[in-house]
């Protein structure tokens, strides 16, 4: 199961959440959410239009670490392969 990550003023720690139901998808988690079955830990960008509308509403932001995006180290060639190419269209940033 993945623990929980908070952190706030230089303290990190993360929580083992127990419960009764365990799903394979964050789509199923978010869902339950707003059914009104407890707490989800969810990104941000999949909550934004449940917290607009007022069908989800954040607790513990300020003890939400932030995610600085992923880094890239990559060999200096000329041209790189296909498949490093296509790696790195696929997770680039789109917002």
């Amino acid at each position: 199961m993945y623990a929980w990550e908070f952190a706030k003023d230089g303290q990190a720690f993360t929580v083992k959440a127990e419960g009764q139901l365990v799903f394979n998808s964050i789509m199923h988690v978010l869902n339950a959410a707003v059914d009104g079955v407890g707490l989800a830990y969810v990104p941000e960008p999949l909550l934004a239009p449940y917290l607009a509308d007022g069908r989800l509403q954040e607790i513990l932001a300020d003890w939400c670490p932030t995610f600085e995006g992923y880094h890239l180290y990559y060999p200096n060639r000329r041209q790189p392969s296909p498949a490093f190419t296509a790696f790195v269209d696929a997770i680039k940033y789109t917002g």
